[in-house]
């Protein structure tokens, strides 16, 4: 299933970039800023949320939105789309759910190999005693 967040959800603001463009920082607000609200989205569902929150907590103000900015080349657009793609990525990462490990037994040879290596290294330990003159 494709990943769509409404354009109304998605807030953009501009700034003056850090990046390249010499004297074209100075004069020109290509930075990049997208905003967006988590927790009130529809367009998410709770489990993603929580898995979302979880990974990248970081990344979260305490109003529940994610802040994301990009002043990596001195063409605003190509900054709005590097944004989105950071958003849709993130989002991919904590879509499907981890799988839950299953708990298995250790099979009859692997137990026997653990305590027959134990056994050997014990023998090795006992060879190192001091030899008594009895």
């Amino acid at each position: 299933m494709p990943i769509q967040i409404p354009a109304s959800e998605i807030e953009l603001t501009f700034a003056r970039s850090s990046g390249p463009g010499g004297q074209n920082v100075n004069k020109t607000s290509s930075k990049a800023v997208l905003r967006w609200n988590l927790l009130g989205s529809n367009a998410v569902p709770e489990s993603v949320k929580k898995r979302f929150m979880e990974a990248f907590a970081s990344r979260l103000t305490t109003e529940g939105d994610v802040v994301i900015h990009s002043d990596e080349s001195r063409d605003r657009s190509i900054n709005i789309e590097t944004c989105k793609e950071k958003l849709i990525e993130m989002l991919t990462k904590v879509w499907t759910a981890p799988k839950k490990r299953v708990a298995t037994k250790p099979t009859k040879g692997s137990q026997r190999r653990r305590v027959d290596t134990k056994r050997q290294r014990s023998d090795v330990k006992k060879g190192r005693k001091r030899v008594s003159d009895e």
